[in-house]
């Protein structure tokens, strides 16, 4: 610390210090883990935990910086969950995964949550929502049935494939 006198004033100069990292997974993503028994998956452990049946809902935090209302989301995720009508599952994606997961589910926003049943996507809610509007939104997600994830969902043809074997039609 330097301290300068003008006249009658004193300058203080403190230490300029970078603003602390926010941590790949934020401590309030972690603690969906280490004390609501949420689940790490990422884009190849995600159809496998889905697999194991029933509701199951995936938070796409998103980056703590950008889009700090992933944050909030992480925060009322397990109240919504204790709110609901059908009981469901919880996982996250680790930070540094999420841009892979989002892309196979057709996911373009942060925060999201992504919603899965017995191993088929459903649907996603994204954003952050005012309380009411939150729990109604989530008892419609859980009330869909499955359905096709929004991926481009072009079929790949093998170069040498005959016009007859075309899977598009």
């Amino acid at each position: 610390m330097n301290t300068e006198t003008s006249g009658s004033e004193t300058l203080v100069r403190l230490p300029v210090q970078p603003p602390k990292a926010v941590p790949p997974d934020s401590p309030l993503v972690q603690r969906l883990v280490t004390d609501f028994g949420a689940t790490w998956v990422d884009e190849k452990s995600v159809q496998d935990w889905a697999a194991l049946g029933g509701d199951r809902v995936v938070l796409l935090a998103g980056d703590a910086v950008r889009f700090p209302e992933g944050q909030d989301v992480a925060v009322v995720l397990p109240e919504l969950r204790r709110s609901a009508s059908r009981r469901f599952e919880i996982a996250v994606v680790p930070r540094d995964k999420e841009e892979a997961l989002a892309r196979r589910y057709g996911s373009n926003r942060w925060p999201t949550l992504l919603f899965l049943r017995d191993g088929q996507y459903v649907t996603t809610l994204p954003g952050m929502h005012d309380w009411e509007e939150y729990v109604h939104e989530v008892e419609r997600a859980l009330a869909m049935p499955v359905s096709r994830a929004p991926t481009i969902g072009i079929p790949v043809v093998s170069a040498n494939a005959k016009s007859s074997d075309s899977s598009c039609h």
